[in-house]
């Protein structure tokens, strides 16, 4: 009778390491829905969420079952990440990436004042004097070769 508890345990921490999967999962859902990543970078985040789900059910083999790998282990798994999935994976997603959108419009705010003012003090200044800079030289390069025709001119008389 004394193995049947063990085993109900073992069963019962097997559907919480589901959960934890299932949220793990959900972090990358999160990731990918709050900020825009190229394609290289999903497949290393798929690697290393499936390096992550490894440890972690290795872990929780060697931990809590003496590394004995039974079929209730894998049905517990299952249906911890299925139970996760189907109840508050959709809550918990979608209130995650409205959070992560109004820190990043928070965060965003001061950064696109600052920038402006960096743009109209510093960088629209700086940018004029180059300007006037390129057209001076412009304008003395043509004067060059205005006076270089005129000297050739002279020459050919």
């Amino acid at each position: 009778m004394n193995e049947i508890y063990r085993q109900l345990f073992c069963l019962g921490i097997f559907i919480l390491v589901g959960i934890a999967i299932g949220f793990l999962f959900d972090c990358f859902r999160i990731l990918r829905k709050s900020f825009k990543t190229a394609d290289w970078i999903t497949y290393i985040q798929d690697i290393i969420f499936w390096i992550l789900t490894g440890i972690i059910i290795l872990f929780s083999i060697f931990k809590f079952n003496n590394g004995e790998i039974r079929s209730y282990i894998i049905l517990g798994i299952f249906f911890g990440f299925l139970i996760y999935i189907l109840t508050i994976s959709r809550v918990i997603v979608k209130y995650s990436v409205r959070v992560i959108q109004l820190v990043k419009k928070i965060i965003s705010y001061p950064i696109h004042i600052i920038v402006n003012i960096l743009r109209k003090f510093i960088l629209n200044p700086i940018k004029k004097i180059f300007n006037k800079v390129k057209t001076l030289n412009n304008k003395n390069l043509q004067n060059m070769t205005k006076n270089n025709k005129k000297i050739i001119k002279k020459q050919e008389n």
